[in-house]
């Protein structure tokens, strides 16, 4: 219907706000759909005459059947001209004298549109059947684990709509024992790979040193014959279990031949038996294949007279490190830059990074419980994670010095700091904090009041709050003129001090005085 083909998953949903009764412009902003190409699936929906009914009870596969054209490819003649060649080409090599290269100027006289060089050798050594030679490398104890899945797969079949679902099955073997772990997830993605591994680990009781993957992309990045990147969540769940993983190199099967070989018996020994029932419930079917199992690695091994189990007690059962006693929860990464403020968001909410990397990109993993920020892979901040109505999550000791301060401002503080000093000086700050301003401004009246003590000592300050309180004014400003002038010094029972012009006029916050105009 489309030259990019769609998810199953936005198909789906389409259908559903169309049967919800929503319009075309309505489904492509919720979807991200185009509207034109709405319209194209709306149409193919009313000309199959289906219902959403019988669009649920279909698989992805039927429904891509329905609603997805997908070009055919064409295969090239060059194809079947090499294979022509093929058996001659590989009789004449066999001659003395002859080398490959000189076939392969043979082959592309007489094919001028044909393979290149390493192409045509690639074909010609698999027609041969010359492969490198592989060594037979003993597994230590404790060592590796190999993991893959299944080419083929199993069905689990609704019990109400009788729609049959293809589940993928993850198998693992150790090394030195054999000792072998098969489980069915609903499919290959990270999530449900990372969940079968932590069974086998579980089922093991332990960990090995190395955990072997193939290079699907649940758990490598980026394949490479040296060193492959992993995948963030696959190497975050190894190093949560203590482990390394060590990804088996592309198109190399000898490299993870175990668990190939585990496979292929699996097929007999335990598809064969779920082939025989139905299962409805992804439980249902996994609870007969440990079942057959443990059959599976109690039986002998050939021309031996013990089994994976009796092996794997004997000789790796001990090896292995211990689990973590917490179960992995999957971390998400996201990179993103620290704003002006100090913060990065996380689902619609802003956590605090130290100041000083304002500006920086920083790597961000998060889980249900907590949110972590690496710099250049050193961890510079953790949250908890929040999902309430908070929006700003902030770690005080992110903020640089001049900006801690008014953090931890609040009338508890200031009050406790007057008591310290007397209790004039905690009357009259309570009355600065009660003044109908706004709080930084009362907060920083008091901050400058309680400082005076630094300047003038104790008792001043007490004397010099009374006085101010015998005014009834309420502010830094009468503080400080009446230190500055040495008011405090007078009596109370004086009544009013002099002003310098002599004048019996009160303090007050809102006289200039006559240096004011110099």
């Amino acid at each position: 219907m489309s030259n990019k083909p769609i998810d199953m998953f936005k198909i789906r949903q389409l259908l559903r706000l169309y049967a919800d009764g929503k319009g075309s412009k309505f489904i492509s902003k919720a979807t991200g759909i185009a509207r034109n190409t709405v319209k194209k699936y709306l149409l193919q929906f009313t000309r199959l005459r289906l219902t959403i009914d019988r669009v649920e009870a279909m698989s992805d596969k039927q429904l891509a059947t329905l609603f997805l054209i997908v070009k055919t490819k064409t295969t090239s003649s060059r194809v079947a001209d090499l294979e022509a060649l093929l058996p001659e080409l590989a009789s004449r090599l066999k001659k003395r004298g002859i080398t490959k290269q000189m076939l392969y100027a043979d082959y592309i006289s007489r094919c001028p549109g044909g393979y290149k060089s390493s192409a045509f050798l690639i074909r010609l050594n698999t027609y041969m059947g010359m492969t490198k030679p592989s060594m037979r490398v003993p597994h230590k104890v404790g060592d590796k684990l190999f993991i893959d899945f299944t080419g083929k797969k199993l069905q689990v079949v609704d019990k109400d709509t009788g729609e049959v679902q293809e589940v993928e099955v993850f198998v693992a073997v150790l090394g030195c024992s054999q000792l072998t772990y098969v489980t069915a997830v609903a499919s290959q993605k990270k999530e449900d790979f990372i969940l079968a591994c932590e069974r086998a680990l579980h089922f093991y009781g332990g960990v090995p040193e190395v955990i072997v993957p193939d290079n699907l992309r649940s758990a490598v990045k980026k394949a490479s014959r040296y060193e492959a990147q992993l995948n963030d969540s696959f190497a975050a769940f190894a190093a949560h279990y203590n482990t390394y993983v060590f990804p088996a190199r592309a198109y190399r099967p000898t490299d993870k031949a175990l668990v190939e070989g585990a496979v292929k018996i699996i097929y007999t020994t335990i598809f064969t038996r779920i082939d025989e029932k139905v299962y409805n419930s992804l439980a249902m079917l996994n609870g007969d294949i440990l079942l057959y199992l443990d059959g599976h690695n109690n039986a002998l091994l050939t021309g031996c007279d013990y089994s994976r189990r009796q092996q794997f007690d004997a000789l790796e059962k001990n090896a292995l490190k211990p689990l973590n006693k917490y179960l992995y929860d999957p971390m998400t990464t996201k990179a993103a830059t620290v704003g002006k403020t100090g913060f990065v968001t996380v689902d619609h909410r802003y956590y605090s990074i130290p100041y000083k990397f304002i500006g920086r990109k920083v790597k961000l993993m998060y889980n249900r419980t907590k949110v972590e920020a690496f710099n250049d892979h050193e961890l510079i901040a953790v949250h908890t994670r929040h999902f309430g109505k908070d929006r700003y999550i902030q770690n005080d000791d992110h903020l640089a010095s001049w900006h801690k301060y008014p953090t931890e401002w609040n009338p508890e503080k200031f009050i406790a700091d007057g008591a310290h000093i007397g209790p004039a000086v905690m009357e009259y700050i309570k009355k600065v904090l009660s003044r109908n301003e706004y709080p930084e401004k009362n907060y920083r009246a008091c901050l400058g009041i309680i400082n005076y003590k630094k300047r003038v000592g104790e008792t001043r300050l007490i004397n010099a709050c009374k006085r101010a309180d015998s005014f009834n004014v309420y502010n830094f400003g009468i503080i400080e003129r009446i230190l500055k002038s040495r008011a405090d010094f007078i009596p109370l029972d004086e009544g009013l001090f002099p002003s310098a012009g002599g004048s019996d006029m009160p303090l007050h916050d809102n006289i200039r005085g006559g240096d004011y105009y110099q």
